[in-house]
């Protein structure tokens, strides 16, 4: 087999100026099976060993293979970098890549004039214009005039790097992402080292694609210096982060990792028990991983075995959590109830995707808070928490346990598609610094009683069953306030009820003071929770800096609420609530606070612009 080519890094690129960015933000768009997910990923994972800020937000087509070059088919991967924090992908595109004709017709409304336009200009024929809805080549009739267009024959020229691999004209095109990558990363001043090192382990057993990948990587790199695409290239310099050990990480690796560290603070074994749903499975394949740290994962047959393996093991004295999203929480309903009805500590995590039914399970919405909050027959009250960055995921886990075995109370956790699939730079916590989750086991045998209740936080007794003199049954009939036994007594019952309903009150006592973001008091409050927080956050930022009266709060608790809350919300003339939904968290404070609150929904399967709050607190402001 032949050597690689020299790398031309070291070849003299004074001719070519460097222009220092503040931030920038790149798609890489194309079919589905183009790899544009991967692309995306190496190239932010090298922004991160550069030192940037990055955040992620990778977009998949619904269906599961739409044909090849349509609409429908489209995916893409946005990535801001910058040299300061950022909590969200900007609005406008620096640069997009585009593979083919229906990338470009679905992302072009989003690049900036005189953005950078890199086109696979082997993928303009008229067939594959047919399918994009193109009439003509708009390569050809100008409208493409308002961009710095660079048409690349990526898939000739990959093919061409990787002829000594002897593959196949269809296998060795399957590298032209990594030859689009190495364009990009010649542009931003970027070392195709790291990249190179993950291919070789990434295919260490498949020899001939790691070199076809490498060979293409590289010449993407060497076709953009020799050609001289470009008339500069890009630095963004190293953002100023406290310091630390970081790695990427999305929102569901941190659930994850949150149930990891959540064993480890516990001292118990975990279960995860799941049945496969997009786009929380990933949480169940990362999870099957840690089996050296005590974890045991279930790939339930469905969605309500998967929540009634849970409830078993948390009578087992396990750490029991278990997975879903959309349709599963309807699925998983009846079995929850069951679990606030024996006051056991089961985690439920909740990624939200675009529904009803099937819906759009690929894009993001927050639809569920909702049926989180109110989903279930009966009085069945449930703790709901939800994150509010890929990163806070890790730490609302370890929260969801807290007030799971501190309360004796499963918990919902909201996250999102937005939150699921996005990532970010993660400073990974010290171990002694998490919370301590040690449980509370009943070991004596004196007059014991599963509902016996601690007076503070009316927790019931959890005991291991088997434990000699600690002998139980609890089940979904009705249990005495006293013996634990069936009891169909209609005081009973009621005491029951308004115990249980007490217990989850009184977690407002055990919950971490609001902060408000500007001033206590202002003519406007945005009011946010979830994955809204990046763009809302980004966009309150400029407006107070501009001297706009508007001040912002984040929620992570969403019931009980914080007690301060309702005070809060006086001390503004109005407020807003963006929302992926129809106002779901509006219409709970309006009928918890009696407040006026202005409800901004956005129900398009993607997250809120930045410009998009932005404009409509102009609005409210009247500056508009």
């Amino acid at each position: 087999m032949k050597e690689n080519p020299p790398s031309k890094e070291t070849i003299s690129q004074s001719n070519f100026p460097e222009t220092e960015l503040d931030k920038a933000t790149i798609r890489f768009a194309g079919d589905s099976g183009d790899g544009m997910q991967l692309t995306g990923t190496r190239f932010s994972t090298t922004s991160v060993i550069a030192g940037n800020d990055v955040i992620t937000f990778p977009d998949y087509p619904a269906e599961i293979r739409a044909p090849a070059g349509t609409l429908a088919g489209v995916s893409s991967f946005d990535l801001s970098f910058s040299s300061n924090e950022i909590f969200t992908t900007a609005d406008c595109l620096g640069v997009l890549v585009a593979m083919n004709p229906a990338a470009l017709k679905t992302n072009l409304q989003d690049l900036e004039k005189g953005g950078i336009l890199i086109v696979n200009s082997d993928s303009f024929a008229e067939n594959d214009l047919r399918k994009a809805e193109y009439s003509e080549n708009p390569l050809d009739t100008g409208e493409l005039s308002d961009f710095r267009v660079v048409q690349i024959p990526i898939t000739k020229l990959t093919l061409k790097a990787v002829e000594e691999t002897g593959l196949s004209h269809r296998d060795g095109s399957r590298s032209k992402n990594f030859f689009a990558l190495g364009v990009v990363d010649w542009l931003f001043l970027r070392s195709l080292q790291q990249t190179q090192d993950w291919i070789s382990a990434k295919f260490k057993n498949k020899p001939d694609v790691a070199k076809a990948n490498k060979l293409a990587l590289q010449a993407g790199y060497n076709y953009a210096i020799t050609i001289e695409l470009f008339q500069e290239r890009y630095h963004v310099p190293s953002a100023v982060l406290p310091s630390g050990e970081y790695r990427q990480i999305t929102g569901n690796q941190a659930l994850a990792l949150g149930c990891v560290a959540a064993s480890n603070c516990s001292g118990l074994s975990l279960l995860y028990s799941s049945y496969p749903i997009t786009p929380a499975s990933d949480i169940l394949h990362e999870l099957a991983q840690y089996k050296n740290f005590g974890i045991k994962t279930i790939q339930a047959e469905d969605e309500i075995a998967a929540m009634s393996s849970s409830i078993g093991a948390a009578f087992g004295g396990v750490l029991a959590i278990t997975g879903t999203s959309g349709p599963g929480l309807d699925l998983k309903s009846e079995a929850l109830g069951y679990a606030v009805m024996t006051e056991l500590p089961v985690v439920l995590l909740n990624v939200q995707r675009g529904g009803p039914s099937t819906g759009l399970p690929t894009k993001a919405e927050q639809t569920d808070l909702l049926a989180a909050m109110y989903g279930r027959h009966g009085e069945a009250p449930v703790p709901v928490l939800a994150p509010n960055t890929p990163g806070d995921c890790f730490f609302m886990v370890l929260e969801a346990f807290r007030i799971a075995l501190k309360y004796m109370t499963p918990v919902i956790v909201l996250s999102d598609g937005g939150l699921a699939n996005a990532s970010e730079p993660w400073k990974i916590p010290v171990l002694d610094q998490l919370p301590d989750l040690s449980p509370d086991f009943h070991t004596d045998q004196e007059n014991f009683s599963p509902y016996q209740r601690n007076q503070q936080t009316l927790a019931r007794n959890w005991a291991i069953p088997g434990t000699p003199g600690l002998e139980h049954r609890i089940g979904g009939l009705e249990k005495d306030s006293v013996t634990g036994e069936i009891n169909y007594d209609p005081e009973n019952h009621e005491k029951m009820v308004l115990l249980r309903d007490q217990k989850i009150r009184r977690i407002v006592n055990d919950l971490p003071p609001l902060e408000i973001i500007g001033a206590e008091k202002n003519e406007l409050l945005v009011l946010t929770w979830g994955s809204v927080f990046g763009p809302a956050f980004t966009a309150i930022e400029e407006l107070q800096a501009e001297g706009h009266e508007v001040s912002m709060l984040h929620l992570r608790h969403l019931y009980p609420f914080q007690k301060e809350l309702g005070e809060i919300l006086q001390n503004f003339e109005q407020v807003l609530v963006p929302e992926m939904n129809l106002g779901q968290l509006s219409r709970l404070l309006r009928a918890e606070y009696l407040v006026e609150t202005i409800s901004f929904s956005k129900l398009q399967g993607r997250p809120f612009l930045i410009s998009e709050i932005r404009n409509r607190v102009l609005e409210i402001l009247g500056e508009s």
